[in-house]
């Protein structure tokens, strides 16, 4: 009798054994699963962080005293656009920019119109954009030359392009159409000068002029 007692308590802590070991690796894997799930969606909310919010507007600019900067980040701000800054490889000094210096850097470069400056910031993406504002300083009555070797270097094919300039007192000239026959692709509008203290109104006047 004692043995078959024996015999049934034994089985009984078999099947019982059993049974936990089974519960815990169905634990187990549910524990997996549900941490499979989470890393899944960590991943997904990751890649949608890295997708474009949709942005179709750009302001694309050259500044180097920042006057044109200022400018840029006003119409950056009204339009909420993206920006981005065209950044000379090597960059100008106070030497370079003397005007009165017939012998400095940009001297030579306005007067060669072949003349293209490396640009030093990393390339852009003009994917998902319809509308670019692209400002630069007038120098010698003309755009920077660095602008023409950005220009000659993207597409603008259905890209509307909007020059703005900044300038002591010369106007847009003819800055903006050699752009554009530089460019040789998009929808170049009529640009516009101002001065470097311009004020966000008179820029949304301008702005909204252009619809």
């Amino acid at each position: 009798m004692r043995k078959i007692l024996s015999i049934l308590l034994t089985l009984c802590l078999i099947i019982g054994l059993t049974a936990c070991s089974g519960r815990s690796s169905e634990e187990a894997a549910d524990t997996d699963n549900g941490s499979e799930a989470s890393e899944t969606e960590q991943t997904d909310e990751a890649e949608s962080n890295d997708i474009s919010a949709g942005n179709t507007t750009l302001v694309v600019y050259f500044s180097a005293t920042g006057n044109t900067k200022g400018v840029a980040e006003k119409i950056a701000s009204i339009t909420g656009a993206d920006i981005y800054e065209i950044k000379a490889a090597e960059e100008y000094t106070d030497e370079d920019l003397d005007w009165n210096d017939s012998d400095s850097r940009t001297t030579h470069e306005q007067n060669d119109p072949s003349v293209r400056p490396e640009i030093g910031s990393d390339p852009v993406s003009l994917d998902g954009y319809t509308t670019i504002y692209i400002g630069y300083p007038i120098w010698w009555g003309e755009e920077p030359r660095i602008m023409d070797t950005f220009v000659e270097s993207y597409d603008f094919n259905g890209i509307t392009m909007i020059p703005f300039c900044t300038s002591g007192g010369s106007g847009i000239g003819r800055s903006g159409q050699n752009l554009s026959d530089n460019a040789g692709s998009g929808s170049w509008l009529e640009g516009a000068r101002f001065d470097g203290d311009v004020s966000e109104d008179e820029l949304r006047s301008w702005i909204e002029g252009l619809k």
